[in-house]
């Protein structure tokens, strides 16, 4: 894809929006970018969802329809169909990745901060940290009247650097609301002392493992593997359950259930009330709020 900026060259070129012009179909989203990043004034960065996309990280179920998100400094102002900037008073933080600049881990989950809640930032966040981001990069503890600040707050405080995927994190997140005391990526060993497996989540002081089973456990050559493993930990005494997203988003009582069963207490569907509030807020919900949908695709 080829990109021109002023007038139109011709007919060929389409205007990807006002003074930019591209020739042909981007390869990748990347190229797509730095078209968008000539729109943008000196100074800016790509921010939000589209950094954190840029950063590699873990993102959330994204609707439709999202615009490109950037920051700029206070004293310009963008007007462009298809971005959405954020104006800001202070100097931006930011770091160039493949040639696009883009806001550094701190600033792009503040940004996201504004409009996503806990469950969608301790994917970022759980992101941010598997793709080598160090805690401190992420410390907000200096920041003060951003908005969305609590719920960064609290997400960063449930994040955990272990996570191996966007799911798993959601998974463990509904245990800790549930009040299940869990580790994730607990190592099995048998009797001998020798590997077994690595786990999702453990299920502290029990033998039972809570995992989350994506597509790619039903692919022949995963599933051959998988079910050699749970013999294996079968053999070792150790039970256990697998769950899809639909169980964990629309069935989460089962999940629970078992994780109940295996510490020996009796099933509370009040502990349920607390995950149901976290994943009604968020976008991982079968019936995510209008609202916040309506808030990213302004």
């Amino acid at each position: 894809m080829e990109t021109s900026v002023g007038a139109s060259p011709g007919r060929r070129w389409r205007a990807l929006t006002r003074g930019v012009h591209v020739l042909g179909a981007p390869e990748e989203r990347l190229e797509l970018l730095r078209a968008w990043q000539h729109a943008l004034p000196d100074g800016a960065a790509f921010s939000h969802l589209t950094a954190a996309w840029v950063h590699g990280w873990w993102l959330p179920p994204l609707p439709r329809g999202l615009p490109v998100f950037a920051a700029v400094q206070r004293d310009h102002q963008v007007r462009r169909p298809g971005v959405r900037c954020s104006r800001h008073t202070e100097p931006l933080e930011s770091a160039t990745i493949a040639g696009l600049r883009v806001t550094t881990p701190r600033e792009t989950l503040l940004t996201c901060a504004s409009d996503l809640d806990v469950l969608d930032l301790v994917v970022l966040a759980d992101g941010a940290l598997e793709c080598g981001v160090p805690p401190t990069a992420l410390d907000i503890s200096g920041v003060r009247r951003r908005r969305g600040l609590p719920a960064l707050r609290q997400a960063l405080a449930l994040a955990h650097p272990r996570s191996e995927s966007a799911w798993e994190s959601v998974l463990r997140l509904l245990h800790h609301a549930a009040e299940v005391p869990v580790e994730p990526q607990h190592e099995i060993r048998d009797d001998r002392g020798e590997f077994v497996a690595r786990a999702d989540l453990w299920i502290v002081g029990t033998r039972t493992l809570q995992e989350y089973d994506g597509g790619v456990h039903r692919r022949p050559d995963q599933h051959r593997a998988d079910l050699t493993r749970d013999r294996a930990l079968a053999r070792a005494g150790w039970r256990r359950n697998g769950y899809t997203a639909r169980e964990v988003t629309r069935r989460p009582a089962t999940v629970i259930a078992d994780a109940d069963e295996a510490l020996g207490r009796a099933w509370d569907p009040m502990r349920l009330d607390s995950w149901e509030r976290m994943l009604a807020a968020s976008l991982f919900s079968p019936r995510a709020e209008w609202s916040a949908v309506g808030r990213l695709v302004r």
